[in-house]
């Protein structure tokens, strides 16, 4: 199984586990962790509760949280948190964990219930506090467990820009502060202007280079990237779509799903970027 697009190439088994392989080797181990410590205080309780109960909560939860986690990562994939965007992107993320624990509630419920129905038992998951007060109770742990798997899923993607491979002498040479840093011309989205500085960006941060944007235009063309505004280069190669604004503008949106705006201006090499 795969965890959202995160595994793949032979350069990339170098790193060893894939994002889902480390979800799902902490959740088991934590799911024991936490079966044994619940059996341990049902005990000193003196309540009466069959050893293998504890297991089979924390394992039944364990199961479905590693099962939905590629889900997870194929968010974090489509809305990756950035410093430009990090309170948006926050709020979707959150958003998502309402969808996220609701999943994760209907089949712990199930699991649960079929189990003890197979043994003559009841488990009466949802007696106590109600479906909407189980929902929240659960919601609460869930929004931590998905911010974690996010956090897993966010770091191997920025691990597996970093360790891309370049290819022969195209790389593009910077210097980010005392820094020299080799990018793949297809790891940068887009170059801007700031100041007297240079932004590369690229899906995993944004490097800061001294110089002007008219030199990197003329080190930058060769290799695919089109101005699109007097102060922003973009790479061709991952725009997505181009789509005209009333004002004779354009609206560019990348691959990653960043957009852009561009000036009339440079229509001319945007049409040509299209084609």
């Amino acid at each position: 199984m795969t965890g959202g697009g995160e595994n793949g190439t032979s350069g990339e088994r170098r790193i060893g586990l894939g994002p889902w392989g480390v979800v799902a080797l902490v959740g088991i181990a934590v799911a024991f962790v936490t079966a044994s410590s619940d059996l341990t205080e049902i005990r000193r309780s003196g309540a009466n509760v069959h050893w293998s109960e504890p297991i089979l909560w924390e394992v039944t939860s364990a199961l479905v949280i590693v099962a939905i986690a590629p889900l997870v990562g194929l968010a974090v994939w489509r809305w990756p948190p950035r410093e430009d965007n990090f309170v948006r992107v926050g709020l979707i993320h959150f958003a998502l964990t309402v969808p996220f624990a609701a999943a994760h509630v209907l089949a712990i419920f199930v699991m649960r219930e079929t189990a003890y129905w197979a043994v003559g038992a009841h488990y009466g998951f949802f007696d106590k506090d109600g479906v909407l007060g189980t929902f929240v109770y659960e919601w609460r742990k869930d929004v931590l467990t998905y911010a974690a798997i996010a956090a897993v899923y966010w770091w191997w993607r920025r691990r597996r820009a970093e360790r891309r491979p370049a290819s022969g002498d195209d790389r593009i040479e910077i210097r980010d502060g005392a820094t020299a840093v080799f990018l793949a011309p297809a790891e940068v989205l887009f170059v801007e202007a700031a100041g007297n500085y240079i932004e590369f960006h690229t899906a995993a941060r944004t490097h800061l280079v001294r110089g002007t944007l008219a030199s990197w235009e003329a080190r930058l063309g060769p290799r695919g990237f089109v101005r699109i505004h007097r102060s922003r280069l973009v790479n061709r190669a991952r725009i997505a779509a181009i789509k005209p604004t009333p004002s004779g503008d354009a609206e560019i949106t990348l691959d990653d799903g960043r957009t852009l705006a561009g000036s009339r201006r440079y229509r001319a090499a945007l049409e040509t970027a299209k084609a």
